[in-house]
């Protein structure tokens, strides 16, 4: 089965280990294959990484980019330990994205860190 992506004109998205940029037109297309696919919407960097939510989700993106586990898992063991200090509260979300990420279910770890986005958000306003 194919994944259709469309992108707007200039919107970026990272197929593997290249990041293609959309022309000045809308464009629609089909992947097939296995490689990781990250929209622009949903990449950060280490710029972008500003809060420990997001440098746990930062560590995660690299290990489904980079299809290497191992590399980040010191460094993602050490982020949740801080994260469930400061917010006892994220624990059942974080197990189930380290439970995915177990299972090999990269993106899906992805998408249940950025949940915590505007819970987090919510918490450091206060």
């Amino acid at each position: 089965m194919s994944l259709r992506v469309v992108l707007k004109p200039g919107e970026r998205i990272i197929i593997g280990q290249s990041l293609l940029t959309n022309s000045d037109t809308r464009a629609t297309f089909l992947i097939d294959g296995e490689a990781p696919i990250l929209r622009e919407k949903d990449i950060l960097t280490a710029e972008t990484a500003n809060t420990p939510v997001k440098r746990l989700y930062l560590c995660v993106q690299l290990m489904y980019l980079e299809n290497d586990i191992p590399k980040y898992q010191d460094l993602y063991m050490g982020f949740i330990k801080d994260l469930l200090e400061a917010a006892p509260s994220f624990r059942a979300s974080i197990e189930t994205a380290s439970r995915l990420i177990l299972s090999g279910s990269l993106y899906n770890s992805l998408k249940e860190i950025r949940k915590l986005f505007p819970r987090e958000e919510e918490l450091l306003r206060r």
